[in-house]
């Protein structure tokens, strides 16, 4: 029964779109700050290191280098203040979690970009479809046979 209350209290909280990236992707993480009366919008671009929780406290911690020191940020997916996840580009990973880019320096830290496959599927499975313009006329041509007949 609380689990029951628990999830209709949540299920207000949770967005009906969260947006789609994963591990080793690099966003740009549109963030809403409140200072006072006035708002306004700061874009954190980095490495998603690591997505955690589930449901309402689903998290994702995004990294980056700032003047030659290592900043992270936790963001809440559901959270209000968290505008938009742009995808700029996709890496290819073999772990959940890549804590030992905290090691890393310099170039050693890139990831490699996953080949997008469907392009090249769609380009082989094209089937060519008829032209409505023949179909049209040969409907034509069949009213034009019908009246004549009459």
């Amino acid at each position: 029964m609380s689990q029951e209350l628990l999830n209709k209290a949540v299920a207000g909280s949770i967005k009906s779109e969260p947006p789609q990236f994963s591990v080793g992707d690099t966003v740009n993480v549109s963030v809403k700050i409140v200072e006072g009366e006035k708002e306004r919008i700061q874009a954190f671009r980095g490495t998603v290191i690591a997505r955690g929780g589930k449901g309402v406290g689903e998290t994702f911690t995004v990294r980056r280098i700032v003047n030659n020191e290592g900043v992270e940020r936790v963001f809440p997916v559901h959270s209000p203040q968290v505008l938009e996840v742009e995808v700029i580009r996709s890496g290819k990973t073999r772990r959940s979690k890549l804590y030992f880019l905290r090691d890393r320096v310099g170039k050693s830290t890139r990831l490699r970009d996953i080949q997008t496959v469907k392009g090249k599927r769609k380009a082989q499975v094209v089937t060519p479809e008829p032209e409505p313009e023949a179909e049209q006329v040969e409907a034509a041509e069949g009213g034009e046979e019908a009246g004549g007949e009459e």
